[in-house]
């Protein structure tokens, strides 16, 4: 596909409040305002591997022996209790994003029910978050990596290989979705189908065993033996685990049938991780006890899973953390570059961002723009904090797509008809936007000042750039 209309002006000098979101007329292209196409590549199976392959990660390879040390059986709770926050946005942002089924997504969303001063905001800080987050899940990438070579022998010794891993992967990602987001999304489907198959036959064992069908079913333990409160607060710690949703609908103008696969990939992802979170802390508790299991740390899944099976079973486990960081990695430049191209559309960053490559029909410059400061961040090595930043920029956009939704429902555009549209909204995006802003409460300081700051950036940026008067015609 290629571009109608390179500059990204809109020549009727409209602003986005004004125009009405346009939708995929034959089901699978994206016609912008601007005349932009982006081919709708990525199906049904597609959109749940997104969603499900930037989400498994953190909640079944990191947090089991840290939640478990600080609710002990009760974690199980924590992440049903994250599931239930994460249904509560889904739900809004799937019936925006069948109304609005564009790159950008939140951004999109925000922009056109709040404003272009909310929408920059967000849009520009997702686009940092997401390149925060990619580079944490690429550092985990060169993490299990090496303790891979190292399980199955290779003397990798004091070599550091986890940073130049996690470079030359990063390129690779990178240059398969410059390639065309057909492949990208064929990778994700083979990669999220393989860790599935692998985490299915060990948690679906360990649960029988546990319950004793393969030998003597473990005494359980006191489920909160730390009293109710540590289960929410671990709820808080674990909730980045779920922060892969609403990838789906930032990259909503590559999906297939957007009607009906949006809905369904973002709320049907969140049920599958929401599944297999609490399976793993059952399993997990069961075969060691809340107390063995925090004293595992990271590394607990792999010592429950080498209780299980062996070494093998351990070499097993760390494969499928590998394949959990790929997926991750791989979703999130996907959708940092649908961010990018989005702002650029609306001229919050230069508007070259959203031009297509005449050959693959992706946006080139926006995957550069995505993978370029990935890249940078993943050579300093010391991501952890970022990650959390993430997670702060996104639990502000889900907030505002609770309030964007009822803002919606409140004005009811004549251009606004979602096919799908969420009971009780007042209700659902109402509880959904409170418990998506407190659980910032939760984060640590450094977190929470770094991702203020980011946003006071963004909004600097908007009023001193995209403001500007040479760019009134388009904003």
């Amino acid at each position: 596909m290629g571009t109608a209309d390179e500059s990204g002006t809109n020549a009727m000098g409209e602003t986005p409040e004004a125009v009405a979101p346009p939708t995929a007329a034959d089901g699978e292209t994206t016609v912008t305002e601007e005349g932009t196409e982006l081919e709708r590549s990525i199906g049904l199976k597609g959109g749940v591997a997104i969603g499900v392959g930037t989400m498994i990660g953190a909640g079944i390879f990191v947090f089991p022996g840290l939640a478990a040390g600080n609710a002990g059986p009760a974690a199980a709770g924590s992440f049903a209790i994250g599931a239930v926050i994460a249904l509560l946005v889904a739900l809004p942002a799937s019936e925006l994003a069948t109304a609005m089924p564009k790159s950008g997504g939140g951004y999109y969303f925000i922009s056109r029910a709040l404003g272009a001063l909310p929408g920059a905001v967000v849009g520009i800080s997702i686009w940092l978050g997401l390149v925060f987050a990619t580079a944490f899940y690429l550092v985990g990438f060169g993490n299990y990596a090496a303790a891979l070579l190292l399980e199955a022998g290779v003397p990798v010794g004091n070599i550091p290989v986890v940073v130049p891993l996690a470079l030359v992967f990063g390129v690779a990602l990178t240059a398969l979705n410059l390639f065309g987001t057909e492949n990208a999304a064929k990778l994700q489907n083979y990669v999220v189908g393989l860790l599935l198959t692998i985490l299915v036959l060990f948690l679906g064992y360990g649960g029988l065993d546990a319950l004793g069908v393969f030998g003597t079913a473990s005494t359980p333990e006191t489920f909160m033996p730390f009293g109710p409160m540590p289960m929410f607060t671990t709820a808080a710690l674990v909730f980045t685990s779920y922060l892969g949703f609403a990838q789906v609908a930032t990259v909503a103008g590559d999906i297939k049938d957007p009607g009906r696969n949006l809905p369904l990939a973002m709320v049907g992802s969140v049920v599958i991780v929401g599944v297999l979170y609490v399976s793993t802390i059952f399993v997990a508790t069961s075969a060691f006890g809340s107390g063995p299991l925090s004293r595992f740390g990271e590394t607990a899944i792999v010592e429950v899973a080498r209780a299980y099976f062996g070494d093998a079973g351990a070499l097993a486990i760390l494969v499928a953390g590998l394949l959990a960081t790929v997926s991750s990695a791989n979703a999130s430049i996907l959708s940092t570059s649908r961010a990018v191209f989005a702002i650029s559309k609306d001229a919050l960053v230069p508007q070259y961002a959203s031009r297509l490559n005449l050959k693959y029909g992706t946006p080139h410059v926006a995957l550069a723009m995505a993978g370029g400061p990935v890249l940078v961040l993943v050579a300093l090595g010391e991501v952890e904090v970022l990650a959390e930043v993430a997670s702060f920029l996104h639990l502000v956009m889900y907030g505002l797509m609770c309030v964007a939704l009822i803002s919606m429902r409140r004005d009811e555009p004549e251009w606004y008809d979602p096919d799908f549209r969420v009971p009780a909204y007042w209700l659902v995006a109402g509880v959904g936007a409170v418990a998506s802003f407190g659980l910032i409460g939760f984060m640590q300081r450094a977190s929470q000042v770094i991702g203020l700051a980011i946003m006071a950036a963004a909004a600097g940026w908007y009023k001193y750039y995209a403001s500007d008067v040479r760019l009134k015609g388009v904003l």
